[in-house]
Protein backbone atom coordinates (compact mmCIF):
# COMPACT_ATOMS: atom_id res chain seq x y z
CA UNK A 1 0.00 0.00 0.00
CA UNK A 2 1.82 3.10 -0.84
CA UNK A 3 -0.36 6.32 -2.51
CA UNK A 4 2.80 8.52 -2.40
CA UNK A 5 2.63 8.41 -6.09
CA UNK A 6 0.16 11.08 -7.92
CA UNK A 7 -2.21 8.78 -10.00
CA UNK A 8 -2.48 10.16 -13.35
CA UNK A 9 -4.09 9.44 -16.95
CA UNK A 10 -4.03 10.22 -20.57
CA UNK A 11 -7.15 10.18 -22.04
CA UNK A 12 -5.84 10.77 -25.67
CA UNK A 13 -2.90 12.33 -26.89
CA UNK A 14 -4.95 15.89 -27.53
CA UNK A 15 -6.02 16.12 -24.25
CA UNK A 16 -4.32 17.09 -20.81
CA UNK A 17 -3.06 15.10 -18.06
CA UNK A 18 -5.45 15.35 -15.01
CA UNK A 19 -4.16 14.50 -11.62
CA UNK A 20 -5.98 12.80 -9.27
CA UNK A 21 -4.77 13.65 -5.23
CA UNK A 22 -4.41 10.84 -3.33
CA UNK A 23 -5.56 12.61 -0.20
CA UNK A 24 -8.90 14.24 -2.16
CA UNK A 25 -10.02 10.12 -2.90
CA UNK A 26 -9.00 9.43 0.63
CA UNK A 27 -12.13 11.84 1.65
CA UNK A 28 -14.35 9.97 -0.53
CA UNK A 29 -13.86 6.74 0.91
CA UNK A 30 -14.25 8.56 4.57
CA UNK A 31 -10.78 8.18 5.93
CA UNK A 32 -10.15 10.36 9.17
CA UNK A 33 -6.99 12.60 8.79
CA UNK A 34 -6.54 11.46 4.92
CA UNK A 35 -3.32 13.40 4.68
CA UNK A 36 -1.96 11.78 8.00
CA UNK A 37 -2.94 8.48 6.31
CA UNK A 38 -0.58 9.43 3.57
CA UNK A 39 2.25 9.91 5.30
CA UNK A 40 1.66 6.63 7.22
CA UNK A 41 3.39 2.99 6.59
CA UNK A 42 0.83 0.54 6.15
CA UNK A 43 2.02 -1.13 9.13
CA UNK A 44 0.61 1.99 11.01
CA UNK A 45 -2.79 1.48 9.96
CA UNK A 46 -5.88 -0.52 10.89
CA UNK A 47 -7.80 -3.50 8.85
CA UNK A 48 -10.16 -1.55 8.27
CA UNK A 49 -8.09 1.80 7.02
CA UNK A 50 -6.21 -0.34 5.06
CA UNK A 51 -9.22 -1.64 3.45
CA UNK A 52 -10.36 2.19 2.54
CA UNK A 53 -7.00 3.15 0.99
CA UNK A 54 -7.10 -0.04 -1.47
CA UNK A 55 -10.70 1.28 -2.59
CA UNK A 56 -9.40 4.85 -2.92
CA UNK A 57 -7.14 3.36 -5.34
CA UNK A 58 -9.36 1.46 -7.54
CA UNK A 59 -11.88 4.23 -6.99
CA UNK A 60 -8.62 6.76 -8.33
CA UNK A 61 -9.53 4.75 -11.68
CA UNK A 62 -13.01 6.02 -11.73
CA UNK A 63 -14.20 2.69 -12.22
CA UNK A 64 -18.21 2.17 -13.23
CA UNK A 65 -18.24 -1.38 -11.35
CA UNK A 66 -16.25 -2.31 -8.21
CA UNK A 67 -15.47 -6.01 -7.23
CA UNK A 68 -15.00 -6.55 -3.71
CA UNK A 69 -13.50 -10.25 -2.47
CA UNK A 70 -14.70 -10.53 1.08
CA UNK A 71 -14.16 -7.05 1.94
CA UNK A 72 -14.74 -7.17 5.48
CA UNK A 73 -12.51 -10.59 6.06
CA UNK A 74 -10.92 -10.03 9.53
CA UNK A 75 -12.28 -7.14 10.40
CA UNK A 76 -13.90 -6.68 13.98
CA UNK A 77 -17.86 -5.97 14.01
CA UNK A 78 -17.50 -1.91 14.01
CA UNK A 79 -14.91 -1.83 10.71
CA UNK A 80 -16.92 -4.34 9.20
CA UNK A 81 -19.79 -1.87 9.17
CA UNK A 82 -18.11 0.53 8.53
CA UNK A 83 -16.68 -0.83 5.09
CA UNK A 84 -20.32 -2.19 3.90
CA UNK A 85 -21.71 1.48 4.93
CA UNK A 86 -19.14 3.10 2.25
CA UNK A 87 -19.38 0.19 0.22
CA UNK A 88 -23.23 0.82 -0.16
CA UNK A 89 -22.47 4.80 -0.11
CA UNK A 90 -20.66 4.55 -3.17
CA UNK A 91 -23.28 2.18 -4.92
CA UNK A 92 -26.10 5.23 -4.15
CA UNK A 93 -23.78 8.28 -4.52
CA UNK A 94 -21.79 7.51 -7.33
CA UNK A 95 -24.53 5.18 -8.95
CA UNK A 96 -21.61 2.21 -9.44
CA UNK A 97 -22.09 -1.14 -9.62
CA UNK A 98 -20.71 -3.19 -6.93
CA UNK A 99 -20.35 -6.74 -6.69
CA UNK A 100 -19.70 -7.94 -3.65
CA UNK A 101 -18.47 -11.78 -3.21
CA UNK A 102 -19.01 -13.42 0.13
CA UNK A 103 -19.36 -16.34 2.04
CA UNK A 104 -20.99 -14.13 5.26
CA UNK A 105 -24.46 -13.91 4.53
CA UNK A 106 -25.38 -11.46 7.94
CA UNK A 107 -23.02 -9.02 5.55
CA UNK A 108 -25.11 -9.58 1.91
CA UNK A 109 -28.64 -9.70 4.16
CA UNK A 110 -28.36 -5.89 5.15
CA UNK A 111 -26.54 -4.44 2.47
CA UNK A 112 -27.54 -6.02 -1.33
CA UNK A 113 -30.58 -5.70 -3.42
CA UNK A 114 -29.45 -8.73 -5.63
CA UNK A 115 -27.70 -12.39 -4.62
CA UNK A 116 -26.59 -14.57 -6.93
CA UNK A 117 -25.62 -18.19 -5.08
CA UNK A 118 -22.98 -19.84 -6.92
CA UNK A 119 -22.15 -23.69 -6.52
CA UNK A 120 -18.83 -24.99 -8.24
CA UNK A 121 -19.24 -22.54 -11.17
CA UNK A 122 -22.84 -23.07 -11.39
CA UNK A 123 -25.90 -20.03 -10.90
CA UNK A 124 -27.99 -22.10 -8.23
CA UNK A 125 -29.88 -18.77 -7.36
CA UNK A 126 -30.71 -15.78 -8.74
CA UNK A 127 -33.11 -13.47 -6.32
CA UNK A 128 -33.53 -11.01 -3.83
CA UNK A 129 -31.77 -11.78 -0.45
CA UNK A 130 -35.36 -12.50 1.20
CA UNK A 131 -36.47 -15.15 -1.54
CA UNK A 132 -32.68 -16.97 -1.69
CA UNK A 133 -32.54 -17.34 1.71
CA UNK A 134 -36.00 -19.54 1.97
CA UNK A 135 -33.64 -22.26 0.80
CA UNK A 136 -32.34 -23.47 3.59
CA UNK A 137 -31.02 -26.59 3.59
CA UNK A 138 -29.51 -26.13 -0.17
CA UNK A 139 -27.64 -23.12 0.99
CA UNK A 140 -26.39 -24.63 3.96
CA UNK A 141 -25.59 -27.75 1.74
CA UNK A 142 -23.14 -25.75 -0.02
CA UNK A 143 -21.62 -24.29 3.35
CA UNK A 144 -23.46 -21.42 3.44
CA UNK A 145 -25.69 -20.04 6.57
CA UNK A 146 -28.56 -18.18 6.94
CA UNK A 147 -27.68 -14.64 8.50
CA UNK A 148 -27.93 -15.03 12.33
CA UNK A 149 -31.04 -13.23 13.21
CA UNK A 150 -32.65 -15.62 10.69
CA UNK A 151 -31.99 -18.51 12.80
CA UNK A 152 -32.98 -16.78 16.03
CA UNK A 153 -36.68 -15.86 14.57
CA UNK A 154 -37.13 -19.15 13.08
CA UNK A 155 -36.28 -20.27 17.24
CA UNK A 156 -38.74 -18.05 18.27
CA UNK A 157 -41.43 -19.28 15.96
CA UNK A 158 -40.50 -23.00 16.70
CA UNK A 159 -41.30 -22.17 20.70
CA UNK A 160 -44.65 -20.84 19.24
CA UNK A 161 -44.99 -17.16 18.83
CA UNK A 162 -46.11 -16.31 15.73
CA UNK A 163 -43.36 -14.35 13.70
CA UNK A 164 -42.25 -13.73 10.54
CA UNK A 165 -38.96 -16.75 10.48
CA UNK A 166 -38.17 -15.65 7.08
CA UNK A 167 -36.77 -11.38 8.11
CA UNK A 168 -32.98 -11.57 6.97
CA UNK A 169 -31.96 -8.19 8.93
CA UNK A 170 -31.53 -6.91 12.49
CA UNK A 171 -34.15 -4.25 11.57
CA UNK A 172 -37.20 -6.26 10.51
CA UNK A 173 -36.48 -8.52 13.38
CA UNK A 174 -36.81 -5.90 15.72
CA UNK A 175 -40.26 -4.94 13.90
CA UNK A 176 -41.43 -8.33 14.69
CA UNK A 177 -40.46 -8.59 18.11
CA UNK A 178 -41.54 -4.97 19.54
CA UNK A 179 -44.80 -6.22 17.21
CA UNK A 180 -45.41 -9.29 19.39
CA UNK A 181 -44.55 -6.91 22.91
CA UNK A 182 -47.20 -4.32 21.77
CA UNK A 183 -49.39 -7.21 20.99
CA UNK A 184 -48.86 -8.79 24.70
CA UNK A 185 -49.36 -5.64 26.46
CA UNK A 186 -52.83 -5.07 25.02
Amino acid sequence: LSFRVVVSRVSNSRSPVWMLSPVRVFRRVDLPDPERVYDSYPFELSGGQKRRVAIAGVLAMKPKILILDEPTAGLDPKGREEILDLISTLHQNEHMTIILVSHSMDDVADHVKRLIVMDNGTIVYDDIPSEVFKNVRELERMGLALPEVTYIMRAIKRVGYEVDDTVTTVDEAVSQILRLYDARRT
